[in-house]
């Protein structure tokens, strides 16, 4: 069901269970799990108040980009700090993804694309860090991949520069540098946050707040 509702639209707790054949109690728990993940909000009040699909906004994907950077920016730090071997296995491998991610940049295949770039994050996360920050990258990251998805047809044009970027955070976790690997993942994160920004301004914020307030509510009363 990925992608079926578009950010902003109504969710209702029925329909859900209906479609899925389930009950509503499992239905309800899982909707509200996805509120705790972000996914989900709730917006009115009293009788008024419903469930939506999160809008994507300037100031969430923001928000959320900052964080998965300072996660991966210690995760980055910690592979930094690993013994030679394992060291230099991680950036054997971190090389080759960051290759192929800049030959990919010039066919424009964009699901490719957006698969190298995960892959390249998660192989100085996944097997590096301990449980509890794994834990809280794995809740969090995805919710990136909704703003990355369906922006990415515009980001493709700054890969260049991100591609220049990971270049960095490889020579930093080579070298040892823990400090420096955790500065160059944070601002990657960080410019990745500004170029997310600039296309959601130049292309318009999906389901904000806004299109569930009282002029809206008129607006579908005529």
């Amino acid at each position: 069901m990925w992608g079926h509702l578009p950010p902003g639209a109504r969710i209702a707790e029925r329909a859900v269970a209906e479609r899925l054949g389930l009950s509503r109690t499992p239905v309800r728990s899982a909707l509200h799990r996805l509120q705790q993940e972000g996914f989900v909000t709730s917006v009115g009040r009293g009788q008024d108040q419903r469930l939506i699909v999160a809008p994507l906004t300037q100031e969430d994907g923001r928000e959320i980009i900052l964080i998965v950077g300072h996660l991966e920016g210690l995760a980055a730090h910690t592979a930094a700090a690993l013994p030679d071997d394992r060291r230099k296995r991680i950036v054997a491998r971190l090389r080759e993804i960051n290759r192929d991610l800049a030959e990919e940049s010039k066919r424009r295949e964009f699901g490719r694309i957006f698969d190298l770039d995960e892959e390249f994050h998660r192989t100085y996360v996944e097997g590096v860090v301990g449980p509890r920050l794994l834990a809280l990258h794995r809740s969090i990251k995805p919710q990136i991949e909704r703003y990355t998805r369906l922006y990415v047809s515009v980001l493709v044009d700054e890969l260049p520069m991100s591609v220049k970027e990971h270049e960095v955070i490889v020579k930093a976790i080579a070298s040892g540098d823990t400090r420096g690997a955790q500065r160059s993942v944070e601002t990657n994160w960080r410019n990745a946050a500004a170029r997310l920004s600039r296309v959601i301004e130049q292309l318009g914020e999906r389901g904000a707040w806004h299109a569930w307030g009282p002029a809206s509510s008129a607006r579908r009363g005529r």
